[in-house]
């Protein structure tokens, strides 16, 4: 079974002499400051705030509680928690015991849980009792149906027939020590965050996502002074580890798990607890920026690192006008693989760009279709490798056979250029190509520059069938506002003055109220094509 591939003898000797693996499980790394500062806030949310100290001992009462259970080191247990207190000690528990989360997302219901169940081979599964309205125990009641499940907990309300996650932590209030944990070996299982079919599953080792969280933490100068605010779920690459939640306990700073993205949530615990870092999609910085207009919020101490989809220029400046933060641009994937615009970078290549990499033993291809390095300048597909990149998704040969190139790059499907400074640009998908009456269009720069109309809220391009041109450009558009959005003829004259090529212009606008989003936050093309079908 092809569950995990481990980089090499000889890059993983060459990482750990480069000091990038320190050979130190998750679960202590995390913990660290807890020994020497016990008191310091490490984490709050809408019914509790917790210290270093009690994060620690909480989560040393949920991995021996586990392992009592039943539970062994290397078994991997599903947890599907919004962001509450509790996703931090039950995963800080797990990291502790050798036990391996897999991270699905407070969105997924009983079809996504039942596919990430039979992939990662899980055994258990920690969810919520009821959160915004949904009540998670029906989505629990069919976990424990499935085959190999032994164990499932609800982690907070009312558990009902379940096990509550406090009988879980009673049986382990003892004091005896938990098993070694190879640092080498996978912490946790991802999801990918394609937009399209059932995601895969993403296994990061403590050493490498250790590198993860450090490297980002010193990118940000995010010390033990800073608050990171979790908007989007915790369990997302982006705010688990870079620098994320986990980022907060590795420094002895603090995490602000807020309950949604909403700024009638967000505002008030910015104000209130101080916030420093934040992480954000483009299309929730734009909605920021739209109601800070009407209700002014206190952004100056806080650095937005804006990643997940294209920030256009126009849309960075709004936002940093608008909210009077400091932004950072970022290009990740849960893969490994990030790049980040620096603190001291100037304005155009913080708005204009996706910066350099996060790590100097980084390698970074742009390549053709043939898998051919393609000339300096030039737009190709970004392949790379690396110590925190993976060399092969869970369990899964055949994506593993078409994800990575015969030397061992993983293929991000992302089209880029690269400045004659090196800073990257994203210019599109490889596979969110258009092909119009022969000529390639990229989606992704169509809807960068659409989003920088000022009646444009957000927008998102897919091909349609076309008896002459076999496929021709459709823009979805969602106005700002109660606005008027513009015309098709409107819209092409906006978008030939930004110099773009006649072939490149839509064929037809819809405008639309909203766009659909996966549980990640990307917008979702399926359902888009799917209306384009339906007519």
């Amino acid at each position: 079974m092809d569950e995990f591939t481990p980089w090499s003898d000889e890059d993983a000797a060459r990482y750990r002499a480069a000091g990038i693996w320190r050979g130190v499980p998750l679960g202590d790394a995390l913990t660290e400051v807890a020994l020497a500062r016990p008191d310091r806030t490490a984490a709050v949310d809408r019914r509790r705030r917790v210290t270093h100290g009690e994060v620690r001992a909480e989560a040393d009462e949920i991995a021996r509680g586990l392992l009592a259970r039943g539970v062994n080191p290397g078994d991997r247990v599903m947890v599907q928690l919004p962001n509450v207190v509790e996703f931090l000690t039950v995963t800080v528990g797990m990291f502790r015991a050798g036990i391996v989360p897999v991270f699905a997302l407070p969105g997924h219901r009983e079809s996504e849980v039942r596919h990430l169940i039979e992939a990662s081979g899980a055994v258990g599964y920690v969810t919520a009792g009821r959160f915004q309205g949904f009540d998670y125990r029906t989505v629990a009641r069919h976990a424990a149906t499935l085959p190999g499940v032994r164990t499932v907990i609800v982690a907070d309300g009312d558990s009902g027939d379940l096990t509550p996650l406090d009988r879980v932590r009673a049986q382990g209030a003892g004091t005896e020590p938990l098993p070694a944990v190879d640092p080498s070996g996978v912490a946790f299982l991802l999801l990918s965050g394609g937009s399209t079919g059932r995601p895969k599953l993403i296994p990061r080792t403590h050493d490498d996502y250790l590198f993860n969280i450090d490297a980002c933490a010193r990118a940000l100068e995010f010390d033990e002074d800073s608050v990171y605010l979790a908007a989007n779920p915790a369990a997302h690459n982006a705010a688990l580890g870079c620098p994320g939640v986990l980022g907060a306990l590795r420094v002895g700073g603090k995490a602000v798990l807020a309950a949604s993205p909403s700024p009638d949530e967000v505002f008030p615990l910015v104000e209130k607890e101080g916030v420093t870092h934040t992480t954000v999609v483009p299309a929730l910085a734009a909605l920021w920026s739209k109601v800070a207009a009407k209700r002014p919020v206190d952004m100056t101490g806080v650095l937005l690192q804006v990643g997940s989809s294209k920030f256009d220029e126009q849309a960075a400046g709004r936002a940093q006008a608008a909210l009077g933060c400091r932004i950072t641009n970022w290009f990740g994937i849960g893969e490994g693989l990030l790049t980040y615009t620096r603190l001291d970078d100037p304005e155009e290549v913080v708005h204009g760009t996706e910066g350099r990499p996060l790590s100097g033993l980084d390698e970074l291809r742009l390549v053709d279709e043939e898998l051919r390095v393609v000339p300096p300048g030039e737009v190709g597909e970004l392949v790379t490798r690396g110590p925190y990149t993976i060399n092969g998704y869970w369990n899964a040969p055949e994506a593993n056979r078409t994800s990575f190139t015969p030397d061992g790059f993983f293929r991000t499907g992302d089209l880029a250029r690269l400045t004659p400074e090196g800073n990257l640009v994203i210019v599109g998908r490889a596979k969110d190509v258009i092909n119009r009456g022969g000529e390639k269009v990229s989606a992704d720069e169509i809807e960068g520059h659409l989003r920088g109309h000022e009646a444009i809220d957000d927008a998102a391009v897919v091909a349609r069938p076309d008896a002459d041109l076999g496929e021709a450009t459709l823009a979805f558009v969602v106005p700002v506002g109660a606005g008027r959005t513009p015309s098709l003829v409107e819209i092409k004259r906006y978008l030939a003055g930004k110099g773009l090529a006649t072939f490149k212009l839509p064929d037809e606008v819809r405008e639309v109220p909203v766009l659909p989003r996966t549980p990640v936050g990307k917008i979702d093309k399926v359902a888009l094509r799917a209306t384009v079908e339906a007519g």
